[in-house]
């Protein structure tokens, strides 16, 4: 009776130490199936937030050309005509705007402001056919339209961009992990709908 006892205590105990080396298993495994997926979704998040700053950096450059432009631009006007101040005063006021905005939306106000007083420019500049037909006008001309073709390439690469990460920002469970480690929606570069095609620079 006393060897069955003990066998059966022996069986006893060794079913629920297999029970708890078993639990405890599950538990390790779980643990390291969260780490992976928390060292993932942060990773991931960091990956988009990234190409987000990336793809802003492509619009910044295309912007910097453009208002590297915009002086030759405006002094090729004023040669033949000269008396148009408010327009280049208005080119002038709006490119030092646009130059000195901080976050998205101030760019994306700033260059609304810019694109609306460049067409005011080439409206004065269709009064004068000599201007039109000055090659150093007419090659000012494809380079900024140039520009804005890829100021506006650039901008929906960028929204695109935006949009993934604002996505990944707001769903469940990955807002968890973005609200944890402070990941933020980023601001979509908006531009007014009579400003989403390039400048028009072309007669």
């Amino acid at each position: 009776m006393e060897y069955l006892w003990f066998s059966v205590n022996h069986l006893r105990f060794r079913f629920n130490w297999v029970y708890t080396d078993f639990i405890m298993w599950i538990l390790l495994i779980i643990v390291v199936v969260i780490a992976f997926w928390l060292i993932g979704t942060y990773n991931g998040l960091v990956s988009k937030r990234n190409r987000v700053k990336e793809s802003w950096s492509d619009i910044d450059v295309q912007l910097k050309r453009r208002y590297d432009l915009i002086p030759n631009l405006v002094e090729t006007v004023k040669g033949y005509a000269a008396h148009e101040k408010d327009v280049f005063e208005n080119v002038t006021k709006a490119r030092a705007a646009a130059m000195g905005a901080q976050t998205v939306a101030e760019h994306g106000v700033a260059e609304n402001m810019l694109a609306g007083a460049l067409k005011s420019l080439f409206a004065v500049s269709e009064a004068y056919p000599a201007l039109r037909a000055s090659e150093n006008f007419s090659k000012l001309q494809d380079e900024l339209s140039d520009t804005e073709n890829k100021i506006q390439a650039a901008r929906r690469f960028y929204n695109s961009n935006v949009l993934v990460l604002n996505t990944a920002i707001e769903q469940f469970p990955t807002n968890l992990i973005a609200n944890m480690f402070g990941f933020a929606k980023s601001d979509f570069f908006q531009m007014d709908e009579a400003q989403r095609e390039p400048v028009a620079v072309k007669f």
